[in-house]
C-alpha cells in the first residue's frame, strides 16, 4: 500500500493525498494554522480505524449470512501526551435484533481489523530523505 502527499499551491497546509486512483485531501484546523478544508492527518487515524472496523464487521457478517444492516462505528482518538498513552475509544452500534452470541463474536472480530492490529502491534519505520528539483 502506498500513499503520496503533495502540497497544494493555494493553501497553508492543504495537501492532496493520492492512494491508488483516488485523491483525498488533508489540512490542519484553523487553531493549528491551517485552513480547515479537510480532516487533519491525525483525524485520518480515527477515520481509518472506524472505517476498517465497520468494513471488517460487515465482511464477517456477510460470510456468516447475518443481517447487521447499517453498522455504525464511532472512533475517538487522543494522541499521546507526557505520561499518557495514545488512546482510541471505539463504539460499535449494531442492530438490537442480534443474539448475545452474535454481538460477542462481532466484538471480538472488531478488534481483528487490519488497522486495529497495526496500531496495536509493533511498528517500524524505514525513512529516507531525497533531494529533488521542484518545478515551480
Amino acid at each position: 500500500m502506498k500513499a503520496t502527499a503533495r502540497r497544494r499551491r493555494n493553501g497553508t497546509y492543504q495537501h492532496d493525498l493520492k492512494v491508488r486512483d483516488h485523491i483525498v485531501s488533508a489540512d490542519e484546523p484553523r487553531e493549528s494554522g491551517g485552513d480547515d478544508t479537510a480532516p487533519s492527518p491525525q483525524e485520518f487515524l480515527a477515520v481509518s480505524l472506524a472505517s476498517c472496523t465497520a468494513i471488517t464487521l460487515e465482511m464477517y457478517a456477510d460470510r456468516k449470512g447475518w443481517d447487521i444492516g447499517g453498522v455504525e462505528v464511532a472512533c475517538e482518538y487522543t494522541p499521546a501526551e507526557r505520561g499518557c498513552p495514545t488512546r482510541f475509544g471505539i463504539v460499535v452500534r449494531l442492530p438490537d435484533s442480534l443474539t448475545d452470541e452474535q454481538v460477542e463474536r462481532l466484538r471480538i472480530i472488531a478488534a481483528k481489523c487490519p488497522v486495529h492490529r497495526t496500531l496495536d502491534g509493533e511498528v517500524m519505520f524505514d525513512e529516507r530523505v531525497e533531494r529533488v528539483s521542484l518545478a515551480h
